[in-house]
């Protein structure tokens, strides 16, 4: 059969052009959110036909992806309908100037499709290694992922009430999950990857792949996730008491994180 690697490289250049083109269309880079979640499933999926057969890990594991992705595309699709450009790709759009549209392709759309690749890598193994044969670590690996997704899940549902409330307008969400860690979705997201890498670690050198579940690690709580957000609330006295007392990733008692400080 086809390298699964290779067959991942040239649909998700294919892909991401599309992304791009849409995103000309209708002047919003934001696009590449929606995005991120079916570029998994797109690519799951090309691993999965290019293999040179299927097994039931296999199966699980593009399943896996195939609810994750559909469920975060489509609740990022509802938040931003309607609404304007995200701040951060305005701000960036008004920073390149005339070379917003090459820049934009290069380091969100192309960037953004080649990080699914590298984070997808426990899939990819598990598909090219085919094995009918569950272990103990596919039970653990299926369990912490489905924590992390539970765990993203209800985050995000309870951000989402909290804003439709206008009783609520301008002010920080800081019960439910978000009491314990100032952003239980991410938690959540980085937490099922892990999963998956263990699903991977049933089959022989599945653990190499932990360049995975690592690089959306750092990608969340290092560069484009918690930092780049917070920064938004940057003299935001509320946030600044809330973030005092709240874990920033760990879901954490909040008297363990600054307690009484306020």
């Amino acid at each position: 059969m086809f390298n699964p690697i290779l067959v991942q490289i040239i649909v998700v250049t294919l892909y991401a052009s599309l992304c791009f083109l849409a995103a000309l269309k209708l002047r919003r880079n934001d696009v590449a959110d929606v995005a991120w979640g079916i570029g998994f499933i797109i690519l799951a999926l090309a691993a999965q036909f290019s293999a040179a057969s299927i097994s039931i890990r296999g199966i699980m594991v593009t399943a896996l992806v195939t609810i994750w992705g559909a469920r975060l595309s489509l609740h990022i699709g509802l938040r931003n309908r309607g609404k304007a450009e995200d701040s951060r790709y305005r701000k960036w759009r008004e920073e390149w100037g005339s070379n917003a549209a090459v820049r934009a392709y290069f380091q969100i759309f192309l960037l953004q499709g080649f990080l699914i690749i590298v984070i997808l890598a426990p899939v990819t193994h598990v598909l090219a290694h085919a094995s009918s044969d569950l272990t103990w670590l596919d039970a653990v690996g299926l369990a912490v992922w489905l924590a992390g997704f539970v765990f993203e899940a209800i985050g995000d549902f309870q951000l989402t009430r909290f804003r439709k409330d206008p009783g609520n307008r301008g002010r920080i969400m800081t019960s439910g999950l978000w009491k314990y860690t100032r952003h239980p979705n991410y938690f959540g997201e980085v937490t099922l990857w892990w999963g998956v890498w263990l699903i991977a670690c049933s089959t022989p050198g599945g653990w190499k792949t932990v360049c995975g579940p690592a690089t959306i690690t750092a990608l969340i709580m290092f560069l484009s996730g918690i930092p780049l957000l917070e920064r938004n609330y940057e003299g935001n006295i509320q946030f600044q008491l809330y973030k005092r007392r709240t874990s920033a990733f760990f879901p954490l008692p909040p008297k363990h994180w600054g307690a009484g400080k306020e």
